[in-house]
Protein backbone atom coordinates (compact mmCIF):
# COMPACT_ATOMS: atom_id res chain seq x y z
CA UNK A 1 0.00 0.00 0.00
CA UNK A 2 1.17 3.37 -0.90
CA UNK A 3 1.55 5.88 2.33
CA UNK A 4 -0.36 9.46 1.00
CA UNK A 5 1.16 12.07 3.18
CA UNK A 6 -2.22 13.75 2.47
CA UNK A 7 -4.48 11.31 4.22
CA UNK A 8 -3.17 11.75 7.40
CA UNK A 9 -3.23 15.03 9.81
CA UNK A 10 -2.51 15.69 13.22
CA UNK A 11 -2.94 18.18 15.93
CA UNK A 12 -2.48 18.86 19.36
CA UNK A 13 -5.03 18.29 22.17
CA UNK A 14 -4.87 19.48 26.00
CA UNK A 15 -6.75 17.26 28.37
CA UNK A 16 -8.53 19.08 31.00
CA UNK A 17 -9.29 16.69 33.91
CA UNK A 18 -11.41 17.98 36.77
CA UNK A 19 -10.64 16.59 40.35
CA UNK A 20 -13.56 16.60 42.67
CA UNK A 21 -13.89 15.26 46.15
CA UNK A 22 -15.56 11.32 46.18
CA UNK A 23 -18.29 10.34 48.12
CA UNK A 24 -17.07 7.18 49.81
CA UNK A 25 -14.13 7.16 52.49
CA UNK A 26 -12.50 4.55 50.05
CA UNK A 27 -12.30 7.18 47.00
CA UNK A 28 -11.17 10.32 48.44
CA UNK A 29 -11.11 12.06 45.09
CA UNK A 30 -12.91 11.52 41.82
CA UNK A 31 -10.75 12.21 38.03
CA UNK A 32 -12.68 13.13 35.11
CA UNK A 33 -11.49 14.38 31.67
CA UNK A 34 -14.14 17.27 31.18
CA UNK A 35 -12.77 18.93 27.94
CA UNK A 36 -10.14 19.33 25.39
CA UNK A 37 -8.34 22.53 24.23
CA UNK A 38 -6.96 22.96 20.56
CA UNK A 39 -3.47 23.46 19.87
CA UNK A 40 -2.32 23.61 23.57
CA UNK A 41 0.67 23.41 24.10
CA UNK A 42 2.84 21.27 26.30
CA UNK A 43 1.67 20.70 30.06
CA UNK A 44 1.74 18.26 32.82
CA UNK A 45 -0.74 18.58 35.77
CA UNK A 46 -1.11 22.46 35.46
CA UNK A 47 -3.99 23.96 37.44
CA UNK A 48 -5.99 25.79 35.58
CA UNK A 49 -8.89 26.43 37.61
CA UNK A 50 -10.59 25.97 41.17
CA UNK A 51 -14.03 26.81 42.27
CA UNK A 52 -14.28 25.13 45.98
CA UNK A 53 -13.13 21.95 46.01
CA UNK A 54 -13.05 21.37 42.58
CA UNK A 55 -10.20 21.76 40.54
CA UNK A 56 -9.33 21.48 36.93
CA UNK A 57 -5.60 20.72 35.15
CA UNK A 58 -4.32 21.12 32.40
CA UNK A 59 -2.71 17.14 32.64
CA UNK A 60 -1.53 16.69 29.38
CA UNK A 61 -0.98 17.56 26.06
CA UNK A 62 -1.53 14.41 23.54
CA UNK A 63 -1.57 14.38 19.90
CA UNK A 64 -5.03 13.50 17.46
CA UNK A 65 -4.40 11.78 14.75
CA UNK A 66 -6.57 11.34 11.73
CA UNK A 67 -5.82 8.99 9.05
CA UNK A 68 -7.73 8.64 5.47
CA UNK A 69 -8.30 4.85 6.24
CA UNK A 70 -10.28 5.47 9.43
CA UNK A 71 -12.67 8.04 7.83
CA UNK A 72 -16.03 6.01 8.16
CA UNK A 73 -15.39 6.15 12.31
CA UNK A 74 -14.89 9.75 12.47
CA UNK A 75 -17.88 10.01 10.47
CA UNK A 76 -20.22 7.77 12.90
CA UNK A 77 -18.39 9.70 15.68
CA UNK A 78 -19.23 13.18 14.13
CA UNK A 79 -23.16 12.38 13.53
CA UNK A 80 -23.92 11.26 16.83
CA UNK A 81 -26.16 13.42 19.22
CA UNK A 82 -22.76 14.83 20.84
CA UNK A 83 -19.65 14.29 18.76
CA UNK A 84 -17.22 13.49 20.88
CA UNK A 85 -13.03 13.12 21.84
CA UNK A 86 -12.51 10.08 23.42
CA UNK A 87 -9.36 9.87 26.20
CA UNK A 88 -7.87 7.02 26.93
CA UNK A 89 -6.44 7.04 30.42
CA UNK A 90 -4.33 4.51 32.53
CA UNK A 91 -4.22 4.37 36.79
CA UNK A 92 -0.92 5.99 37.22
CA UNK A 93 2.19 5.43 39.73
CA UNK A 94 3.80 7.74 41.80
CA UNK A 95 2.39 11.63 42.20
CA UNK A 96 -0.01 11.46 38.72
CA UNK A 97 -3.28 9.54 39.39
CA UNK A 98 -3.42 9.15 35.76
CA UNK A 99 -1.25 8.24 32.75
CA UNK A 100 -2.56 9.77 29.36
CA UNK A 101 -2.03 7.46 27.05
CA UNK A 102 -4.45 8.87 23.81
CA UNK A 103 -7.29 10.95 22.04
CA UNK A 104 -8.88 10.06 19.37
CA UNK A 105 -11.82 11.35 17.01
CA UNK A 106 -12.91 7.02 16.25
CA UNK A 107 -15.59 5.62 18.33
CA UNK A 108 -14.17 2.58 17.06
CA UNK A 109 -10.80 2.87 18.45
CA UNK A 110 -12.63 4.04 21.54
CA UNK A 111 -14.09 1.10 21.75
CA UNK A 112 -11.03 -1.46 21.00
CA UNK A 113 -9.44 -0.37 24.51
CA UNK A 114 -12.90 -0.39 26.51
CA UNK A 115 -12.51 -4.30 25.72
CA UNK A 116 -9.12 -4.84 27.68
CA UNK A 117 -10.46 -3.15 30.69
CA UNK A 118 -7.20 -2.10 32.07
CA UNK A 119 -7.70 1.59 30.07
CA UNK A 120 -10.07 4.09 31.06
CA UNK A 121 -12.04 5.71 27.95
CA UNK A 122 -13.53 8.62 28.58
CA UNK A 123 -16.23 10.76 26.36
CA UNK A 124 -15.50 14.38 25.43
CA UNK A 125 -17.98 16.82 23.65
CA UNK A 126 -15.81 18.01 20.65
CA UNK A 127 -15.13 22.02 20.53
CA UNK A 128 -17.12 23.74 17.19
CA UNK A 129 -13.64 24.37 15.56
CA UNK A 130 -12.36 20.74 15.94
CA UNK A 131 -15.64 19.43 14.63
CA UNK A 132 -14.93 21.67 11.67
CA UNK A 133 -11.49 20.18 11.35
CA UNK A 134 -12.38 16.80 11.59
CA UNK A 135 -15.34 17.16 9.22
CA UNK A 136 -13.56 18.84 6.41
CA UNK A 137 -11.12 15.75 6.91
CA UNK A 138 -13.68 13.53 6.60
CA UNK A 139 -15.15 15.52 3.63
CA UNK A 140 -11.86 15.49 1.91
CA UNK A 141 -11.07 11.56 2.26
CA UNK A 142 -14.47 9.64 2.65
CA UNK A 143 -15.38 7.11 0.10
CA UNK A 144 -18.08 5.43 0.35
CA UNK A 145 -17.60 1.42 0.20
CA UNK A 146 -20.13 -0.01 -2.67
CA UNK A 147 -21.89 -2.98 -1.75
CA UNK A 148 -21.61 -5.93 -4.08
CA UNK A 149 -23.59 -8.30 -3.26
CA UNK A 150 -22.59 -12.40 -4.03
CA UNK A 151 -24.23 -14.22 -6.46
CA UNK A 152 -24.85 -17.66 -6.18
CA UNK A 153 -23.77 -20.87 -8.68
CA UNK A 154 -26.92 -21.70 -10.72
CA UNK A 155 -25.39 -25.38 -9.83
CA UNK A 156 -27.53 -28.40 -7.95
CA UNK A 157 -25.65 -29.21 -4.84
CA UNK A 158 -28.83 -31.26 -3.65
CA UNK A 159 -29.17 -33.87 -6.28
CA UNK A 160 -26.01 -36.06 -5.42
CA UNK A 161 -25.32 -37.74 -1.82
CA UNK A 162 -21.49 -37.48 -2.37
CA UNK A 163 -19.76 -36.67 0.45
CA UNK A 164 -22.61 -37.20 2.77
CA UNK A 165 -21.69 -39.11 6.21
CA UNK A 166 -18.31 -40.80 6.94
CA UNK A 167 -16.36 -42.45 3.83
CA UNK A 168 -15.12 -44.85 6.45
CA UNK A 169 -18.49 -46.35 6.93
CA UNK A 170 -19.47 -48.63 4.64
CA UNK A 171 -23.27 -48.80 5.27
CA UNK A 172 -25.68 -45.70 4.61
CA UNK A 173 -27.77 -46.58 7.60
CA UNK A 174 -25.14 -46.31 9.97
CA UNK A 175 -24.08 -42.54 8.96
CA UNK A 176 -27.06 -41.54 10.79
CA UNK A 177 -27.22 -43.82 13.54
CA UNK A 178 -27.33 -41.66 16.61
CA UNK A 179 -24.18 -42.83 19.21
CA UNK A 180 -26.68 -42.90 22.25
CA UNK A 181 -28.95 -44.96 21.03
CA UNK A 182 -25.80 -47.70 20.76
CA UNK A 183 -24.70 -47.20 24.32
CA UNK A 184 -28.57 -47.83 25.42
CA UNK A 185 -28.46 -51.23 23.52
CA UNK A 186 -25.54 -52.26 25.16
CA UNK A 187 -26.06 -51.53 28.58
CA UNK A 188 -29.42 -53.91 28.13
Amino acid sequence: MIHNPKMYEAMPLGVVLRKTPGVTRWVPWVWKAVAVLPGAGPAEFREMRREGEAIEYHAATLTLELHGAETEAYLHGLTAKVPSIYVVMREGEGDCPLDMLLVTASPYEAQDYTDSGEELVEKVPMPIGLMAWVRAFVEEFHEDEVFVKRRRDKKRTDMVEDGIGDARIAQTADVYRSPTGRKKARLQ
